[in-house]
């Protein structure tokens, strides 16, 4: 099955190659007309699309945030208002005081009374003094209050808020027996400014209307829902649809709770904006959580509403999209027919040729590319004869040229043979150390050159880097010392040819010849991620972070850099080629404390390779 879903690509280039020109180029024509078109118009719906949707939540986004900003001013009005008792001393005076006279209670009256008119929304305002007596003040049209049915919760709010403001979020508040409003409370202990003590409580009803004059501007701007939840998660105001959005109660409360969590679970942020769906309808979601209150304000808007104009404009798009490739439909019909018709002539004259008739001619009508096919086929059919003659000729200095390349493959012996004659000259000479020079050298170019092979092993590449470094130990004696902890395991692995030996050049001039005293060269090898590593480390001067950043980016990018050179640089193209970007070299170094470059190779792609 797998075979057959693969092979398809392929049988359908077959029938397309297998076409006739007419028909290929109508297809050409169509695709290349309407590709074009149809991506052109599959962008500007979608530019569209995100123009107007980047617009909506930028939008949203805003009204938002203000709406918060709003919110957020009005909540610290009213606990500032709860601090108000602490200025009063007549307040403070009959909040301590035990019994309940006309006095006391005009005063309470007059001070509620006051507090009662800061807030058009204030629905009641309560004081309970250090007794538990209750005195309020409440909203036109309510008549009664129910305090004590509340008591409990008050106390354990306030006591668990110290002598902070506490902020209760959405309840219903029962008034006159058997009506119910929507409220939000503000509330603080109320502590003796003398003995700083717990002397009485003070609690602000505020109707949840108030966030209606908030929500509805938001919402007419934005065309969505704006929904306002406490930090404990429970509706404050709004809903997610527009027919719970203003109401107190949605028709599903459990289900609008649900989906209320839903959005919060996506609110990490302080503020943002996502899409989900909800009730099988998608939904922008833009939202700020105050750092104040920890209520978060959102406005969900429905996509539908956003995306209607994109649709308009992405089946006009369609529409034109049709008409034209309907158009080039025909006008590639005749096109194709036109530029077909001398290739048939060209092709019925190559048929007799193919048959042995030379005696052929093409006669073009018109001095397009099929014209000049036609000329340079007349003048083809001319040179037959010419190219059969010259046919003898090519071989003959074919044969001539493979013997100059046979010569150049026997030029370097001569090289090496005469490096050989130096070298027993000079231990005949008793002179050691060039005897021993020449053959170092021998041996060097012998393994650069002579060995034709790309690839070695890591032994050999190993054994090439103890006689590059002997033949330095020539000149620079005792200044280096050479170690080998490869594992025994490494050394049969294949390896391009080459590619220690620069390393460790770079390390010897650059980062231990200019050391003073003596340096330690370190070669060792371990297996990571799948990848053979290799680590090349010297003790010497290092280099500072600026130079290694370059060096690093020079690598990475693989540009031209006279700095650096070309060692490194082609070791790691040559790396990065063979076994993949994933390898190559990496240098880490510290001023004075020395170089290390790290090499890495797939030593897995050989084996395949090899397979």
């Amino acid at each position: 099955m797998v075979s057959y879903i693969l092979s398809i690509p392929r049988r359908l280039w077959l029938f397309l190659a297998n076409l006739p020109m007419e028909r290929k180029l109508i297809v050409v024509f169509i695709f290349v007309l309407s590709l074009p078109i149809t991506y052109v118009s599959y962008l500007s719906s979608r530019s569209t699309f995100n123009s107007v949707l980047q617009s909506s939540t930028k939008s949203a986004g805003q009204m938002a945030g203000n709406a918060s900003d709003t919110i957020d001013r009005y909540i610290a009005d009213l606990k500032r208002y709860t601090a108000l008792p602490l200025y009063n001393t007549d307040v403070q005076f009959y909040l301590e005081q035990q019994n309940t006279d006309w006095e006391k209670n005009t005063s309470m009256s007059m001070f509620l009374s006051y507090l009662i008119h800061t807030k058009e929304e204030m629905t009641a305002v309560y004081l309970v003094d250090k007794y538990g007596y209750v005195f309020y003040d409440r909203a036109p049209g309510i008549n009664e209050l129910f305090p004590s049915e509340r008591m409990a919760q008050w106390r354990s709010l306030t006591e668990e808020a110290g002598v902070a403001p506490v902020v209760q979020g959405r309840h219903t508040l029962r008034v006159n027996s058997g009506e119910h409003r929507e409220v939000f409370s503000v509330m603080r202990t109320v502590s003796s400014v003398s003995m700083l003590k717990p002397i009485g409580m003070i609690v602000f009803d505020i109707d949840i209307k108030l966030f209606k004059g908030i929500a509805d501007p938001v919402n007419a701007v934005t065309q969505g829902n704006t929904i306002i939840v406490d930090e404990h998660g429970g509706l404050v105001y709004g809903g997610i649809s527009a027919e719970s959005a203003g109401s107190a109660h949605a028709d599903s409360p459990d289900r609008e709770q649900q989906d209320i969590a839903l959005l919060l679970e996506k609110t990490g942020a302080p503020e943002g904006h996502f899409q989900i769906r909800l009730e099988e309808q998608d939904y922008l979601a833009v939202y700020t959580v105050s750092q104040k209150t920890g209520w978060t304000t959102m406005v969900t808007i429905p996509l539908e509403r956003i995306l209607t104009p994109v649709q308009k404009t992405r089946n006009t798009l369609i529409l034109t999209t049709l008409a034209i490739v309907a158009i080039a439909l025909v006008v590639a019909t005749f096109i194709s027919h036109a530029l077909t018709k001398p290739l048939k002539s060209l092709v019925r004259l190559m048929k007799q040729v193919q048959h042995g008739n030379l005696d052929v001619w093409l006669s073009p009508k018109y001095n397009d590319e099929i014209g000049m096919i036609g000329s340079h086929f007349n003048r083809m059919i001319i040179r037959v004869k010419d190219l059969i003659q010259e046919v003898s000729l090519t071989e003959k200095r074919k044969q001539k040229a493979d013997m100059r390349a046979l010569q150049n493959q026997i030029n370097p012996h001569f090289i090496y043979n005469t490096l050989e004659s130096i070298r027993m000259l000079a231990e005949s000479s008793e002179d050691p150390r060039v005897a021993e020079l020449t053959y170092l050298l021998g041996l060097q170019m012998r393994y650069g050159i002579v060995r034709s092979e790309e690839m070695v092993t890591v032994r050999h590449e190993l054994d090439h880097v103890r006689n590059y470094l002997n033949l330095l130990h020539i000149r620079f004696p005792d200044k280096f010392r050479l170690q080998m902890n490869v594992p025994e395991a490494f050394l049969p692995l294949p390896l391009l040819k080459l590619v220690f030996q620069p390393v460790v050049e770079n390390a010897v001039f650059h980062g231990l010849e200019a050391k003073e005293g003596p340096g330690t060269l370190l070669i060792t090898a371990w297996s990571e991620d799948g990848k053979t590593v290799f680590c090349v480390e010297d003790d010497g001067v290092g280099m500072d972070g600026e130079t290694l950043r370059l060096l690093n980016s020079n690598l990475l990018n693989s540009t031209d850099s006279e700095k650096f050179g070309i060692g490194l640089r082609n070791v790691n193209e040559r790396l990065r080629l063979h076994y993949g970007s994933a390898c190559g070299l990496q240098v880490f170094s510290e001023p004075g404390r020395g170089t290390r470059v790290i090499i890495r190779i797939d030593t897995l792609a050989d084996t395949r390779d090899t397979e």
